[in-house]
C-alpha cells in the first residue's frame, strides 16, 4: 500500500485534540519480515505533570519518561506486564504529555499478525488492545524515541471516522479523580475497540 506519513505539524495539536485526530489514521511498521499496518480506532490521552495517571505526573523525569520531555510526534514505548505499549509524544518540549494507542483495525500484513500473535487467534483478537497491537505489528521497545513521521514506524493519512465516542480511561483505578476523566476516544461501534473491564 502507498502510505502518506503525517507531517510534523499534525503532532503539534493540543493533546486531547491529537488523541481524537489520531482516530482513522494508519499506524504502520516496516520490519525485515514485511510491513504491517492498522487503522487507529482507540486512543487515550495523558496530560503530563497534572495527570495522576501519567508517567510524567509531578514532572517525573526518568530514563523511561525522557522521550515525553522531547518534541511532539516522537515514539514513547514502555513495557508493562511483559507487553510493549506505544504512545505518541504530545505537548511542547518540556511539557511531557502523550497519547496511548489502544487499538487498531488490521489493514496490511494480516498473515504476519497471525504469526506474531498465534495462528489460533480470532481476527478480532489480533489488535484489540495496546499490548496486542504492538506484538501484531512488530512494534518493540527499541522503537523508543523515533519520529512518527517516517519509516520504520510511522502514522499515515487515513479517513476521518463517521462517529467518535469518549469515556473514562481504562485500568487506572488508583489515580483518584483522574480515573474519571473522559480522555479515552474510540471509533463508535468499531469491533476492534478494546473492552473496558466492568
Amino acid at each position: 500500500m502507498d502510505y502518506q506519513p503525517m507531517n510534523e505539524e499534525f503532532f503539534e495539536q493540543p493533546t486531547l485534540e491529537l488523541a481524537e485526530s489520531l482516530l482513522g489514521k494508519i499506524l504502520v511498521k516496516d520490519t525485515e519480515a514485511g510491513t504491517a499496518s492498522g487503522i487507529i480506532v482507540e486512543t487515550e490521552a495523558y496530560i503530563g505533570p497534572g495527570d495522576r495517571a501519567a508517567h510524567s505526573y509531578g514532572n517525573r523525569r526518568t530514563k523511561r519518561t525522557e522521550a515525553m520531555f522531547g518534541p511532539p510526534g516522537n515514539v514513547y514505548t514502555y513495557v508493562m506486564h511483559t507487553h510493549c505499549l506505544v504512545n505518541v509524544v504530545s505537548g511542547d518540549v518540556l511539557e511531557p504529555e502523550a497519547v496511548l494507542i489502544r487499538a487498531v483495525e488490521p489493514l496490511e500484513g494480516i498473515e504476519l499478525m497471525y504469526q506474531r500473535r498465534g495462528v489460533n487467534k480470532k481476527e478480532i483478537e489480533l489488535t484489540n488492545g495496546p499490548g496486542k497491537l504492538t506484538k501484531a505489528l512488530g512494534i518493540v521497545k527499541s522503537d523508543y524515541g523515533l519520529p512518527f513521521n517516517k519509516p520504520p514506524l510511522y502514522i499515515a493519512e487515513g479517513r476521518k471516522p463517521d462517529s467518535i465516542s469518549t469515556g473514562p480511561r481504562v485500568g487506572i483505578d488508583n489515580s483518584g479523580e483522574a480515573r474519571d476523566y473522559p480522555w479515552r476516544f474510540w471509533v463508535t461501534g468499531n469491533r476492534f475497540v478494546s473492552k473496558a473491564k466492568k
